[in-house]
């Protein structure tokens, strides 16, 4: 057996004894009470986050990391599994930024057409990965296409995780032009808003522009776990 495969033996192992112990505590009924996901954080300090979610584009990734950190802007990155695991080193080079790591699933399924079992085995495969890959503990969950039906709800809440959508869409991902993307959020952002984001290359081209009406509105970009601190669920 190669080292790759006894790994991928080893993850998949330890994946299904987290997914078992989920599992079973919730068919005795010891999950935690579902929270609803948090669209928006806390307002009146004129703070926003910037979310990107990744599960492709590693191209456009050091080009959207080189914009924020001049802009000393700090951003969170949801990343799935399957992507971590093919491009461990622009995901490492993410946490070396300074940019928040969350968690966007394994692969990128549709969580509402999964079970609570699914749904719990997802979250815990691409946590995995990203622990082993980055070493950090992921405690925050952005599901696909922002799907979070109750059993996604319940199963990042018993993963220990806050769930995480957005109140600003820039649509970047059918791949309108960078003034677009750039006027989606100056018509929408305020405070404590939540701005979702995907690296593409009209988002790199539209990222200065966005931190542009960021510092015109006087918001500051931080890390979507500051943003939602202290607001209630």
């Amino acid at each position: 057996m190669t080292v790759r495969k006894k790994h991928c033996v080893a993850a998949a192992a330890a994946v299904f004894v987290a997914a078992a112990a989920l599992i079973s505590s919730f068919a005795n009924g010891e999950t935690a009470a579902v929270s609803s996901p948090y669209r928006t954080g806390v307002a009146g300090e004129n703070r926003v986050a910037l979310c990107f979610n990744v599960d492709w584009g590693e191209d456009c990734v050091p080009a959207l990391l080189k914009t924020l950190t001049e802009r000393n802007a700090r951003a969170t990155f949801f990343l799935t599994g399957r992507w971590t695991e093919q491009f461990p080193e622009c995901a490492r080079s993410i946490k070396n930024a300074g940019m928040e790591i969350g968690n966007h699933g394994l692969k990128h399924a549709s969580p509402d057409k999964m079970s609570y079992e699914e749904n719990a085995a997802d979250i815990a495969a691409a946590a995995k990965i990203i622990e082993e890959t980055l070493h950090i503990k992921t405690t925050l969950f952005a599901p696909a296409a922002g799907e979070c039906g109750e059993q996604v709800l319940r199963a990042a809440k018993d993963s220990g995780c806050a769930v995480i959508l957005w109140s600003v869409d820039t649509i970047d991902w059918q791949k309108p032009d960078p003034e677009t993307i750039v006027s989606r959020v100056e018509s929408k952002v305020g405070d404590g808003d939540i701005i979702l984001a995907h690296p593409t290359e009209n988002t790199v081209k539209a990222l200065a522009g966005i931190l542009d009406v960021l510092e015109e509105k006087n918001l500051k970009t931080v890390p979507v776990s500051e943003l939602i601190r202290e607001t209630p669920r």
